[in-house]
């Protein structure tokens, strides 16, 4: 009975046409049953309206509903606040929102079941109900996003990026064939199993994998505003490079090898020059690189071969690849898709044989083409707001993410690098500037005296603190500009002395304990 279903058209007759028929019964005195048959009404149902009126002087008709504990305006201002909440990623389970009900239940002195008030918490069937009531609400399974990515993607490291691509498109006029996305994702021999048909009641289902704990191979795709890629190039988990590594793979492809599997700036400077090959930029042809801010990619000497082809590279604002790439947008995530298929394919193929990392090649040589489409390439650039340009592609409501650190910046030395600048400062004050916007059209804290808010604030960050950190920050930047590329220079060479000078005092004290440890034994001998 939790969703009942009416089964007759009883109680919905309208309260003007059973006034009109009481009417005709009290001032004609006319009879009820003949009254009730010309409006179609049970005459019973018109005898009681009218005995009401007769006796108090008001009637009302229809079924009263069933009492809740929040009026409509009450559980609407819970609604929002979810809502913010998730938009803030700190979204409420079913269990933390039941809480919150009781909590503002007994806030605000509401009539509640004594079921609440053992519990502490609302019941599963007011839960089951506030969600039907609120259809726009549902029990979602959110994803994981780290709190760098979170609070990083906010309005002034989007402005930045988008005054850069501004700066770079009024200067050199490129075109669509001429923006050009890079960026790596790995794929493993262990694949995520994809959904079966089984049985129903069934507590576990499983499916095979090639194994346990997997190895990972390094893709790195390019791929233009118009559709086209660049052949893709997969780095190995192995010491040393063997051609026969990418037999089986994608049209073009080149490898190279590294412990670790990982892009490293050696095959950086490698992925570049076959880069300029398929893409056949120089300087009376230059092209637009937008690619991220890992160490790789920071390479002098991938900047020297870059500026020489007339390759302007400008890199996205850390830890927003993921809503400004379109590589992540739209590429990627596909991607994944048909490679666990393929490899699901391989295995059936293949039964008992276990996946290595040669036969990757194979997978990726099936699984890229699929999603390298230029419909998906294409949708991922337009998702960006980079082409067709659209600085404005992006929402207030987008940037909720960074309201968690939305805090008074403290002023901060400007410094001459740019890519070295704290730009971050500014932009909780940016972010902060449109939080206070929303916060104040939202109704869950427009003075009244339900409110979720004051039963549960959202989470914020505490002040900020004046800590000198070594650790370098990155920012969007247009990497083969001369101060930007002298700077990036200058700090190579000051990590390079700082490691050889670490270096020279680690063989120095080897040297010591060398002239010493024969005194302690010439010593140990004698005694």
């Amino acid at each position: 009975m939790r969703v009942y279903k009416r089964k007759t058209e009883r109680g919905k007759v309208p309260l003007d046409v059973m006034q009109q028929a009481a009417d005709r019964v009290i001032k004609d005195n006319c009879k009820i049953r003949a009254v009730a048959k010309d409006y179609q009404i049970c005459h019973v149902t018109l005898y009681r309206f009218v005995h009401r009126i007769k006796t108090k002087g008001t009637a009302t008709c229809g079924y009263i509903g069933n009492r809740q504990i929040f009026n409509e305006e009450q559980e609407r201002m819970l609604a929002e606040y979810a809502k913010k909440a998730t938009n803030i990623y700190f979204g409420l389970s079913p269990t933390e929102l039941r809480k919150l009900a009781f909590q503002c239940a007994v806030m605000n002195k509401i009539k509640i079941p004594d079921k609440w008030t053992e519990t502490k918490m609302a019941g599963a069937d007011w839960f089951s109900g506030f969600l039907r009531r609120n259809g726009d609400l549902s029990v979602r399974c959110p994803e994981a996003t780290s709190l760098s990515r979170a609070t990083s993607f906010n309005s002034e490291n989007v402005k930045k990026f988008f005054d850069k691509l501004t700066e770079v498109l009024d200067k050199y006029k490129f075109e669509a064939a001429d923006i050009w996305n890079c960026d790596e994702t790995g794929i493993t021999t262990v694949q995520k199993p994809r959904k079966v048909v089984a049985s129903k009641g069934l507590k576990q289902v499983g499916s095979a994998t090639s194994a346990e704990r997997g190895q990972l191979v390094t893709v790195a795709v390019s791929v233009s505003a118009d559709g086209k890629s660049v052949p893709p190039m997969l780095i190995f988990p192995r010491k040393n490079f063997r051609d026969y590594f990418t037999r089986g793979g994608p049209p073009g492809c080149i490898g190279t090898a590294n412990p670790s599997g990982w892009m490293t700036e050696a095959d950086f400077k490698e992925y570049m020059k076959h880069f300029v090959k398929y893409t056949r930029a120089s300087t009376s042809r230059p092209v637009l690189l937008l690619l991220d801010n890992h160490y790789s990619h920071l390479s002098i000497d991938v900047l020297n071969i870059a500026k020489e082809n007339g390759v302007v590279m400008l890199s996205f604002p850390p830890h927003c690849s993921h809503r400004l790439q379109p590589l992540d947008v739209s590429v990627y995530g596909p991607f994944k898709k048909f490679a666990g298929a393929a490899q699901d394919g391989w295995l059936r193929s293949n039964p008992g044989k276990t996946m290595s990392i040669y036969d990757l090649p194979l997978v990726v040589a099936d699984a890229l083409p699929q999603a390298l489409t230029p419909s998906n390439i294409m949708s991922g650039f337009r998702a960006a707001g980079i082409m067709p340009f659209n600085r404005d592609i992006f929402q207030e409501s987008a940037f909720l993410s960074s309201y968690v650190t939305d805090r008074p910046a403290l002023p901060v030395p400007s410094t001459a690098a740019e890519g070295h600048s704290h730009s971050d400062h500014a932009a909780c004050v940016s972010v902060q500037s449109t939080i206070h916007t929303l916060d104040t059209n939202s109704p869950a804290v427009v003075g009244a005296e339900f409110s979720p808010e004051t039963v549960r604030p959202f989470p914020k960050a505490e002040p900020r603190k004046n800590i000198q950190s070594s650790r370098r920050k990155r920012h969007c930047a247009i990497l083969t500009d001369t101060p930007v590329k002298t700077a990036l220079e200058q700090e190579k060479e000051q990590q390079n002395n700082k490691k050889l000078g670490k270096k020279n005092h680690r063989e120095a004290n080897q040297k010591t304990g060398e002239k010493t440890v024969p005194k302690a034994t010439k010593g140990t001998a004698e005694a």
